[in-house]
């Protein structure tokens, strides 16, 4: 594998185990303010992207690449509202969109093709994030601070199922 994407593959490794990081606090501050429904969604948005992480982590093991984990920094843990915390999301997702589509324009660059193809899942999955975050932004603004509304957004949000995720490594 190419040594500039192997670079750039880790590096988006170690963002995916920062954005599940970062749901986990998410999910703390909401189980905190007792609004578990929300809590639940942003540990299940942990997961999924810990899965990414390991769907890159697994690929690069698949072409006999070496796999580099560094330190993730501590999140933000205290937000102004419920809602912040999902305009926040939508922020991370906005910036993981980014990091994948210069992944994979360096990719292009480099000629590295079955990298590229790898990488078409993310940017599919990365609509869908973004749509998702910013679907959920946009009933915290309809409800805004109605305690009813609020209630039953918890409750929504409570309502997702976990994806099922494999990964052939997990197999094993």
């Amino acid at each position: 594998m190419n040594a500039t994407v192997l670079n750039a593959i880790n590096q988006q490794i170690n963002s995916e185990f920062e954005a599940a990081h970062t749901y986990l606090a998410m999910a703390a501050f909401c189980d905190q303010q007792k609004f578990l429904g929300a809590a639940k969604w942003l540990r299940l948005q942990s997961d999924e992207e810990r899965a990414h992480a390991m769907k890159l982590f697994d690929f690069v093991l698949a072409r006999d690449g070496k796999v580099v984990l560094k330190s993730i920094d501590q999140p933000q843990s205290d937000f102004d509202s419920l809602a912040t915390v999902f305009e926040e999301a939508v922020k991370n997702e906005q910036r993981v969109t980014g990091q994948i589509n210069n992944l994979y324009e360096l990719c292009f660059q480099e000629k590295a093709f079955a990298e590229m193809t790898e990488l078409q899942w993310f940017l599919t999955e990365q609509v869908e994030e973004e749509k998702t975050a910013r679907e959920i932004v946009f009933k915290f603004q309809m409800v805004k601070s109605d305690p009813s509304g609020l209630l039953d957004l918890d409750r929504e949000l409570g309502s997702r199922a976990a994806v099922p995720t494999s990964s052939p490594q997990a197999l094993r």
